[in-house]
C-alpha cells in the first residue's frame, strides 16, 4: 500500500557532512574527456555540415574517472583502480587526479592499449559530434590479477567500493567475481553501475544502478507503466540477490527496490536542464550511493533522495560536470521549506 515518505531534510544534510570520512575504492573504465566549444554562423562550403569556430578547449577525467571527481568534489577520498594507456592522454588524465589528490598508484600503464578519449564538439550549449578512440577488448588476465591485487591491498583501507563500468574492457566477469567475493569477505559494501553485458555478472553486488533503458534490455520487460518498471525491480533483485535495485529513469526520477520488499519512487527534482544527454548524470548518482554507504548510512531511501537531488544539478551543468558538497547543501537549504511527496510501499 503506497504512502508518502517525510523527508528529514537536516537528516540528509547530516550525512553531507560526513562525507569527508570517506574513502571509496573505484574500479572501472577510466577515460579522458575532451570538450571543444564553438561557436557556429555558417555552413561548410565542402559538404552540409557547421562549421565551428574554436572558442576554447578543456579536459576533464571521464567514465569511472568522473565518478572519482564526484566522490572529490563531495568531500570523499578515492582510490583509483584501472587500466589507462601509455600516451599523452593517459598521463594528462593522471595529472588531473593527482591534482584533485587521488591516489593513483593502482592505476595499470599498459603499452597494448590506448587511453580511451571521447571529445566532444559543442556549438552554443548544443553537442554536435563526438569522437572516440578506444579499445574496447577485455584486459588480459594477468592485468584482471593485478587488478584484483591491487583491491586486496588496498581494501582494508577503504569503506566502499565502487564498479563504474562503461564496457571498455576493464570490467570482465572474472574481475567482477574476484572483487565481489573479496568484499564480502572483508564485509565492504560494493556500489555497481554496469553495461548490460555485465548485469549478470554483478551477483551479490549490495546496490546495482541502472538506467530505465538497460534494465529493459536487461529483463526483457518493455516499459509500459508502473507495474512493468516494479517487475523490472523485483526481476533484477531476485536474478542478481542484490540488497537493493536503483533503476533511474530520466526526467520522471527514480525507483528504488529493495530485498525487503520496499519499493519508493523519487521524482525528479524540476531544474533547467542543458546537459540533455546526461553526461555523468550515472556517475553523480552512483557516486553519493557509494559515499553514503561509505559512512554508514543503512536507509537506502535516504541515500536515493540525496543521489536524485545531486543529479537534477548537475543536469543542470554542460558537460561531464561534477557537483560540490556546497552546492548540493545549498540545494538541500531550498528544498528544506517545499513539499517533497514521495511514494513508498511495502
Amino acid at each position: 500500500m503506497a504512502e508518502g515518505i517525510e523527508v528529514n531534510i537536516d537528516g540528509l544534510k547530516e550525512i553531507v557532512e560526513q562525507f569527508g570520512n570517506a574513502h571509496v575504492l573505484v574500479i572501472g573504465d577510466f577515460m579522458l574527456d575532451k570538450f571543444i566549444q564553438g561557436t557556429v554562423s555558417r555552413l561548410s562550403p565542402e559538404a552540409p555540415v557547421p562549421v565551428v569556430d574554436v572558442v576554447s578547449e578543456m579536459f576533464r577525467p571521464g567514465g569511472a574517472a568522473n565518478a572519482i571527481s564526484n566522490i572529490r568534489a563531495l568531500g570523499g577520498n578515492a582510490v583509483a583502480v584501472g587500466v589507462i594507456g601509455d600516451d599523452w592522454n593517459g598521463r594528462k588524465l593522471i595529472d588531473l587526479l593527482k591534482q584533485d589528490e587521488v591516489d593513483t598508484e593502482c592505476i595499470i600503464v599498459s603499452e597494448e592499449r590506448p587511453t580511451t578519449v571521447k571529445t566532444r564538439i559543442i556549438a552554443e550549449k548544443q553537442q554536435i559530434v563526438r569522437i572516440d578512440r578506444e579499445k574496447r577488448d577485455a584486459i588480459d588476465y594477468e592485468d584482471t590479477k593485478t587488478i584484483l591485487a591491487f583491491l586486496n591491498e588496498k581494501i582494508n583501507d577503504v569503506d566502499a567500493i565502487l564498479i563504474s563500468d562503461y564496457d571498455k574492457g576493464v570490467v570482465t566477469n572474472r574481475l567482477l567475481e574476484g572483487l565481489i567475493s573479496s568484499a564480502k569477505k572483508f564485509e565492504k559494501p560494493v556500489v555497481v553501475h554496469p553495461k548490460v553485458v555485465h548485469f549478470l555478472d554483478c551477483k551479490g553486488a549490495t546496490i546495482l544502478n541502472s538506467n530505465l533503458e538497460r534494465a529493459s534490455a536487461v529483463t526483457g520487460i518493455s516499459q509500459i507503466n508502473e507495474t512493468s518498471i516494479r517487475n523490472m525491480g523485483q526481476w533484477l533483485l531476485t536474478q542478481l540477490e542484490c540488497e537493493y535495485v536503483l533503476i533511474t529513469r530520466g526526467n520522471d526520477g527514480m525507483s528504488l527496490f529493495e530485498k525487503n520488499g520496499g519499493v519508493t519512487y523519487i521524482p525528479a527534482i524540476a531544474k533547467e536542464v542543458y546537459n540533455v544527454a546526461g553526461i555523468g548524470a550515472g556517475d553523480t548518482v552512483t557516486s553519493l550511493i557509494a559515499l553514503s554507504l561509505a559512512v554508514g548510512v543503512t536507509n537506502m531511501v535516504n541515500s536515493a533522495i540525496l543521489a536524485n537531488i545531486a543529479a537534477g544539478i548537475v543536469v543542470g551543468k554542460l558537460g561531464s560536470a561534477t557537483i560540490t558538497r556546497d552546492e548540493l547543501k545549498q540545494q538541500l537549504e531550498v528544498l528544506k521549506g517545499a513539499q517533497l511527496a514521495f511514494a513508498g510501499s511495502k
